[in-house]
């Protein structure tokens, strides 16, 4: 199977920035799209950003303007960029890939999630 392996979380202050990478290693395998997602505490987990393999991106309309998604197809890793930071971006960001594996049969897998806290 592919894994997912994230970092850069941590502890920034309101106004400030945070670097997320993701990381997928395994058997052989093509991504068709990358995202990240969070989840506050006692909150649904939602949707941040998305990138396609061809550089395709979607966002939350709380994060445009100041998250970016980027991804580098040779490494097999995807970013996410975090300026302008709310207190309310304060949640559990994990990194998700969908695609398929060389025996043709599809994946989805996640990461295992990094904090990110921001203190107003």
């Amino acid at each position: 199977q592919v894994q997912l392996v994230e970092s850069g979380g941590g502890l920034a202050q309101a106004g400030g920035s945070l670097r997320l990478s993701c990381a997928a290693s395994g058997i052989a395998f093509s991504i068709n799209v990358m995202g990240w997602y969070r989840q506050a505490p006692g909150k649904q987990r939602e949707l941040v950003a998305t990138i396609t393999s061809g550089g395709s991106t979607n966002y939350a309309d709380s994060v445009k303007g100041r998250f970016t998604i980027s991804g580098d197809n040779a490494k097999s890793t995807v970013y996410l960029q975090m300026n302008s930071l709310k207190p309310e971006d304060t949640a559990v960001y994990s990194c998700d890939a969908r695609g398929v594996l060389v025996d043709q049969r599809d994946f989805h897998s996640w990461g295992q999630g990094t904090q990110v806290t921001v203190s107003s």
